[in-house]
């Protein structure tokens, strides 16, 4: 038997074993989004009684983070670098903390250990024939924190796909617990009229050969309904989801005209169905790695035509974009928009787009705006803003004064505001 079998049933426990070693005081970091491992959470969860202060240090959480549950408090502390459904209520109500951090520099974070790792719970695949466990679906800050942490405890999982880039091998990991369960999965949003009008004005703006990013959401699904035309797109992206497959199958992406990892779907952490999860399994051309490479915008800048697609709650008539707050409320995060943005802005013929409808509340509020709410933070810079898009067209901001912008952007508002917004924009001396 290889020595690394040996090692391999040696570490394996149960999964109350294994989170019986971490203690009152630690720092946990937990493998992100639909990589998260649930029976490791749970059984971290049922232990609340005997620990103390205990950080929980997480992006986005797709499961349930009871953790951060009313009554988790005194055991459990929260600590976000993205809100998310499940872990807003407890940041609202001051059990939790949210740390801002552009995704790309996370890992900084812990490798500088400005964050030190005391114990990190990750899902991995079965090892192949060499003792090499695959990331799966999630290597962003995952594999930083794996190789920071003090403990690793891995839940291996014959459900979670093999990816291609990042791994690692069973000499890293202090305990095994082996559990198949089925990933959480991401369905596909409702896309509506107003998504498909975006996506469509997005799409406009998409060349053939353009490498692409996508966030998350009906808008970036709905630009992927009007790409069906193109040829030749390619895929670095922090993440993609199913609507990338069809059109993979269907021959629009094919990653033969990147100029960086050719023929490569490059991402660093995927969130979708088991469609998706099939998809990416044992595929040669899909590889996933480390957000400090993926989001850095020095190599996103290395692409000729990228196009990066993101979303935002309210844009200011200066093109300022706030993509995280409702007014001083934090509803999500940064995530990799700026990255990107920035990144994008590097490329050679490159594209940021920042696609949002023109409306929210059901058409009483204009997210075209004069200026941003009271207390909401600014995600991307008026400095950085190239593309604005709404379902009533595009605004292109580079190179644009502030009056020639205001009159751009309340170009693509909805009509109902725009009287006001001229109004306002020249109350405020702008136009």
């Amino acid at each position: 038997m290889n020595n690394w079998k040996v090692k391999y049933l040696e570490r394996i426990v149960t999964p109350k074993q294994a989170v019986m070693h971490i203690k009152s005081g630690d720092r946990v970091v937990i493998g992100h989004a639909c990589g998260e491992p649930p029976s490791l959470i749970e059984a971290l969860v049922s232990r609340a009684a005997d620990l103390i202060a205990v950080e929980i240090v997480h992006m986005v959480a797709m499961g349930p983070a009871k953790y951060a549950q009313l009554g988790m408090e005194k055991s459990f502390r929260h600590n976000a670098f993205f809100i998310g459904a499940s872990t807003r209520k407890a940041f609202e109500e001051k059990r939790a903390d949210f740390t801002p951090c552009f995704f790309s520099e996370i890992p900084r974070l812990f490798k500088n250990k400005i964050l030190q790792v005391d114990v990190v719970l990750i899902q991995i695949t079965p090892p192949d024939e060499q003792g090499y466990c695959s990331f799966g679906i999630s290597v962003d800050y995952t594999q930083a924190a794996t190789e920071c942490a003090k403990l690793v405890i891995a839940q291996v999982n014959s459900y979670m796909p093999r990816t291609g880039g990042a791994k690692i091998h069973l000499d890293e990991i202090d305990f095994i617990v082996e559990k198949d369960e089925p990933l959480i999965e991401l369905n596909p949003p409702k896309i509506g009229e107003v998504e498909k009008a975006i996506g469509e004005n997005v799409a406009k703006l998409v060349q053939d050969g353009a490498t692409l990013q996508l966030g998350i959401g009906a808008i970036p699904d709905a630009v992927l309904l009007f790409l069906k035309e193109k040829k030749d797109l390619g895929i670095h992206s922090e993440m993609f989801s199913d609507g990338v497959v069809a059109l993979a199958e269907s021959g629009v992406i094919t990653n033969r005209k990147k100029t960086l990892n050719p023929g490569k779907f490059i991402a660093t952490f995927l969130m979708g169905t088991r469609k998706l999860y099939d998809f990416v399994d044992k595929n040669p051309s899909v590889e996933l790695h480390p957000v400090d490479y993926v989001n850095d915008p020095y190599v996103i800048g290395q692409h000729e035509k990228m196009i990066s697609i993101n979303s935002a709650l309210q844009v200011d008539l200066m093109g300022q974009v706030n993509a995280e707050m409702i007014g001083s409320r934090q509803f999500s995060a940064v995530g990799g928009q700026v990255d990107y943005v920035r990144g994008t802005s590097r490329s050679l013929n490159g594209k940021s787009i920042i696609a949002l409808p023109s409306t929210a509340a059901g058409g009483k509020i204009s997210r075209i705006t004069s200026e941003l709410d009271r207390g909401a933070a600014v995600t991307t810079s008026r400095y950085d803003v190239h593309y604005i898009v709404t379902e009533y067209g595009a605004a292109n901001l580079r190179g644009k004064n502030l009056r020639q912008r205001a009159e751009a952007l309340i170009s693509i508002a909805h009509p109902d505001f725009r009287v006001s917004l001229i109004n306002e924009a020249q109350e405020k001396g702008i136009l």
